[in-house]
Protein backbone atom coordinates (compact mmCIF):
# COMPACT_ATOMS: atom_id res chain seq x y z
CA UNK A 1 0.00 0.00 0.00
CA UNK A 2 1.05 3.50 -1.31
CA UNK A 3 1.69 5.39 1.70
CA UNK A 4 1.48 9.89 1.30
CA UNK A 5 2.58 11.75 3.85
CA UNK A 6 3.45 15.47 4.55
CA UNK A 7 6.37 17.14 5.77
CA UNK A 8 5.72 20.49 7.61
CA UNK A 9 8.36 23.08 7.66
CA UNK A 10 9.46 27.06 9.14
CA UNK A 11 9.60 29.38 5.70
CA UNK A 12 13.19 28.81 5.56
CA UNK A 13 12.57 24.72 5.03
CA UNK A 14 13.34 23.61 8.74
CA UNK A 15 11.12 20.81 9.87
CA UNK A 16 8.88 21.65 12.27
CA UNK A 17 6.34 19.57 14.23
CA UNK A 18 2.49 20.07 13.49
CA UNK A 19 0.15 20.75 15.95
CA UNK A 20 -2.31 19.08 14.13
CA UNK A 21 -0.78 15.10 13.71
CA UNK A 22 -1.62 13.84 10.82
CA UNK A 23 -2.31 10.15 9.22
CA UNK A 24 -0.63 8.30 6.72
CA UNK A 25 -2.76 8.61 3.44
CA UNK A 26 -3.50 5.80 1.53
CA UNK A 27 -4.42 8.61 -2.11
CA UNK A 28 -3.01 11.85 -2.96
CA UNK A 29 -6.53 12.83 -3.19
CA UNK A 30 -6.81 11.70 1.07
CA UNK A 31 -3.99 13.86 1.74
CA UNK A 32 -4.54 17.22 0.11
CA UNK A 33 -8.27 16.77 0.84
CA UNK A 34 -7.03 16.54 4.55
CA UNK A 35 -4.39 19.70 4.23
CA UNK A 36 -7.21 21.18 2.80
CA UNK A 37 -9.35 20.50 5.86
CA UNK A 38 -6.33 21.67 8.23
CA UNK A 39 -4.39 24.20 7.01
CA UNK A 40 -5.08 27.13 9.03
CA UNK A 41 -4.90 25.19 12.35
CA UNK A 42 -1.33 24.55 10.81
CA UNK A 43 -0.81 27.51 9.81
CA UNK A 44 -1.71 29.27 13.19
CA UNK A 45 0.56 26.71 14.77
CA UNK A 46 3.55 28.27 13.29
CA UNK A 47 4.04 25.79 9.79
CA UNK A 48 4.56 28.14 7.04
CA UNK A 49 4.71 25.76 3.99
CA UNK A 50 4.30 21.46 3.62
CA UNK A 51 5.82 19.07 1.48
CA UNK A 52 3.86 16.24 -0.02
CA UNK A 53 5.73 12.64 -0.19
CA UNK A 54 5.02 9.61 -1.42
CA UNK A 55 6.67 6.53 0.04
CA UNK A 56 9.23 8.87 0.49
CA UNK A 57 9.82 10.53 -2.73
CA UNK A 58 8.91 14.02 -2.91
CA UNK A 59 5.82 14.90 -5.14
CA UNK A 60 5.61 18.33 -4.58
CA UNK A 61 6.74 21.41 -2.28
CA UNK A 62 6.84 23.83 -0.44
CA UNK A 63 3.64 24.70 -0.59
CA UNK A 64 2.76 27.78 1.13
CA UNK A 65 0.20 27.94 3.79
CA UNK A 66 0.42 31.40 3.42
CA UNK A 67 -0.90 32.05 0.15
CA UNK A 68 -4.34 29.81 0.92
CA UNK A 69 -4.89 32.59 4.08
CA UNK A 70 -4.40 36.03 1.40
CA UNK A 71 -7.30 34.35 -0.73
Amino acid sequence: MTAWTWRFEKADGTEVQPPVQPEEFTTQGDAESWIGEEWRPLLDGGVDQVRLFEEGTEIYGPMSLHAAAES
